[in-house]
Formats: structure tokens, C-alpha cells, sequence
């Protein structure tokens, strides 16, 4: 099925979480994605609501085609999605059920 968007939006599973103090922004947290053909890395926000060892394992949505950014020394090369809550602060967007890793968003 061809996606309505202009970017690709995958399901990964978290494979390791680690705290990120050494970058600027606020409760960054290093991620690394398991997208099912390979493993991604993400800086992504969410210390606020998430500490970085509950997230290992949980199935999360991230865009795979935007290139990297370097964040301090670390290669960022997937988004991992979120909308604010009422203090702007990221919550996960997640499948509402296990699904197979790698399924492209439609």
C-alpha cells in the first residue's frame, strides 16, 4: 500500500534507553530502535514523562527517512513521534497492540 505521506513512519521496538545529559535540550534521551531489517538510533524527549529503562521493550511510531542530525556527538537518524500534553511536554505515540516491527504507518 503507498503512503498518503511525505515521509515514512515505521513501528520499532525499543532496544536500549540511556539518559542523555551532555545535550542541550531538556530530558533528552538516547534511544536505539529495533525497525525490523535495522537498528536506528533517536535523541528524542521524553525523560519528562518516561525514565529510560521502562522504555526498553515498548513498541513506539518514528519517521526513518529524514536523514541524521548529529546532537552532541550522538547520531540521531530516526524521529521518534510524539504529541505534547497539557505542558507541552512529549507523550509516545504507540500502536495499541504488539505488531510485527518495521510496518509502515497508512
Amino acid at each position: 500500500m503507498t503512503s498518503p505521506f511525505d515521509v515514512t513512519v515505521r513501528v520499532a521496538e525499543v532496544r536500549r534507553a540511556e539518559p542523555f545529559p551532555e545535550a542541550n535540550k531538556p530530558e533528552l534521551v538516547k534511544l536505539w530502535l529495533d525497525v525490523g531489517d535495522a537498528e536506528l538510533q533517536s535523541a528524542a524527549q521524553l525523560g519528562y514523562r518516561h525514565n529510560p529503562d521502562e522504555l526498553v521493550g515498548r513498541q513506539v511510531l518514528c519517521v526513518t527517512d529524514l536523514g541524521t542530525v548529529p546532537i552532541a556527538g550522538f547520531e540521531s537518524e530516526a524521529l521518534t513521534i510524539g504529541v505534547p500534553d497539557e505542558n507541552d511536554h512529549p507523550v509516545l505515540v504507540v500502536p495499541d497492540e504488539e505488531v510485527p516491527l518495521g510496518g509502515e504507518l497508512y
